[in-house]
């Protein structure tokens, strides 16, 4: 494994070998299977999901803030941290909607 840095030497990518990167898909696949162990019922229920109508509002409060350039620290740290919350949300929905195709039988790409 060997690191890509920047100009300032922080590290911005990582190249792997192919062995150790086989290895990671195969987890990725795996893991994206569990989903398939739900119910169609709760895999819809999921495939809806959506941020919290609190933590909705207090994220476009943040991200007008951002743009605006008025966020304290502790504010962009709330920012960062809903973020990443609404990506992996995003992450499960799609799971959830991949695995409702593959149970209706539907290739993949549509």
């Amino acid at each position: 494994m060997r690191y890509l840095t920047d100009q300032q030497g922080e590290r911005i990518g990582v190249l792997l070998d192919l062995e150790s990167y086989r290895h990671l898909v195969d987890r990725a696949e795996r893991n994206s299977e569990r989903l398939e162990d739900l119910s169609r019922e709760e895999l819809q229920a999921l495939a809806l999901a959506r941020l919290a109508p609190d933590a909705q509002a207090l994220l476009d409060i943040l991200l007008t803030g951002n743009v605006e350039g008025t966020l304290s620290p502790k504010e962009t740290i709330q920012l960062d941290s809903l973020l990443a919350q609404a990506d992996h949300l995003t992450l499960l929905v799609a799971r959830a909607r991949l695995a409702l195709r593959k149970l209706d039988g539907a290739p993949e790409g549509q």
